[in-house]
């Protein structure tokens, strides 16, 4: 079976326990989706209990690419603040596991999460989606390690070093890719309680940002950004570069309470530094170059959107549709968006784009040499009252 492993202590006693429980072989695959750790570790260690053939494969490109690009040209966010970090690397993850699984001849694939999450969800939704014949294994949902204590013993019997720091329960629970940062569990369970300050690793806080704010543009083709100040960049290096503007400037921390698909509530701390300058750029350069009905309708769709991203629905046939659509829209977003980065805050202070859509001289509060006639809008405003004139003919005027 193909295991995706991470190289820590968890998945070291899942790859252990999986060799004592099934007796297969097990492949290991080891995704660099720029997480900022080490991973040849994970190499060294599946080597030492045994594994012949392991997996480290660099995806930073294909998951900017192909995977979060593509996810904010719908402006997609949960529950109108969740910019869907962890959401969004969970397909490419299973996508990979499922072609190494075919190529090595493995009629089965595992993951690590719990039972209780979003994650075992959005996995094995991709693995079923991609190769419906695959047998999954979800080690939290079979195994009676169901205890910290239980884990370290295993861990221990089983010759798994342990650091003397894993030997209590962490803090909290920490996910990262090149998008964002996630802290759950433990300490942030009481959703009354406030964060601690040194939890956080991409970004100072706001009151440490700098006194004077620092200035970019943008630019975007295709509903992409492809350069900062003018300089190309790659996908995965402009969200590197947009990661360290926002954290510089003490952007994109985020505390809230979210709806898992699996029925309960979870309190998650998130840092999306890049990706909160990202949000708010691609909206300003929307503004210039979309109309009115393109850009409305995308609104609508986009709660649906982020909706299927979030429950693990990457490839269902209905998150391919809306894709279809934002993406014909997304051909006319090209332009450059000016944005002030100020201590916790994303300001935009300018936008153009060589097709905008905004005329200055209809939109003037000066004489626009009788560009619009103001008279027209009398008719106009008449049509359109006309129902709420018929109703209060007939119905009376409604409640005040």
């Amino acid at each position: 079976m193909v295991l995706a492993y991470s190289g820590g202590l968890d998945t070291s006693i899942i790859l252990k326990w999986l060799q004592d429980t099934y007796g297969c072989e097990v492949v290991t695959f080891t995704a660099d989706l720029g997480q900022g750790e080490e991973l040849e570790p994970a190499r060294a260690k599946a080597e030492q209990m045994g594994v012949k053939e392991i997996y480290i494969d660099d995806l930073r490109e294909e998951f900017v690419r192909d995977y979060v690009f593509p996810m904010f040209r719908a402006n997609a966010i949960y529950e109108g603040t969740y910019l869907l970090g962890t959401s969004i690397a969970r397909p490419l993850i299973a996508k990979r596991q499922i072609e190494i699984a075919r190529e090595v001849g493995a009629d089965a694939v595992c993951h690590g999460a719990t039972g209780k999450g979003n994650d075992q969800v959005r996995f094995e939704l991709g693995y079923y989606g991609l190769k419906p014949d695959v047998k999954v294994i979800a080690p939290w949902r079979e195994w009676d390690l169901n205890s910290r204590t239980k884990l370290i013993s295993y861990a221990e019997e089983a010759g798994i070093p342990v650091a003397q720091s894993k030997k209590q329960d962490a803090p909290y629970s920490m996910d990262a890719n090149l998008l964002h940062i996630s802290y759950e569990g433990n300490a942030l369970e009481d959703p009354w309680e406030e964060y601690s300050e040194d939890m956080f690793t991409r970004s100072v806080s706001p009151e440490d940002a700098p006194d004077e704010p620092t200035y970019i543009e943008i630019e975007f083709k295709n509903g992409d950004p492809v350069a900062i100040d003018g300089v190309e960049m790659s996908p995965a290096t402009m969200l590197t570069a947009l990661n360290k503007y926002g954290g510089d400037n003490g952007i994109g921390r985020l505390d809230i309470v979210e709806s898992r698909f699996v029925g309960m509530k979870s309190r998650g701390v998130y840092e999306t530094p890049g990706g909160t300058i990202l949000i708010n750029a691609r909206r300003a350069v929307e503004s210039v170059c979309l109309d009115r009905g393109e850009s409305h309708q995308k609104d609508e769709l986009m709660p649906r959107y982020a909706e299927l991203l979030y429950n693990g629905f990457w490839f269902s046939p209905e998150r391919e549709m809306l894709q279809a659509a934002i993406d014909k829209c997304s051909a006319n977003v090209n332009g450059v968006v000016r944005v002030k980065l100020y201590k916790g805050n994303v300001i935009v202070v300018g936008r153009k784009a060589e097709k905008s859509l905004y005329n200055a001289t209809l939109s003037t509060f000066e004489d626009d040499g009788g560009a619009y006639d103001q008279k027209d809008a009398a008719g106009f405003i008449k049509i359109q009252a006309l129902r709420l004139r018929t109703l209060g003919t007939q119905r009376g005027p409604p409640d005040m």
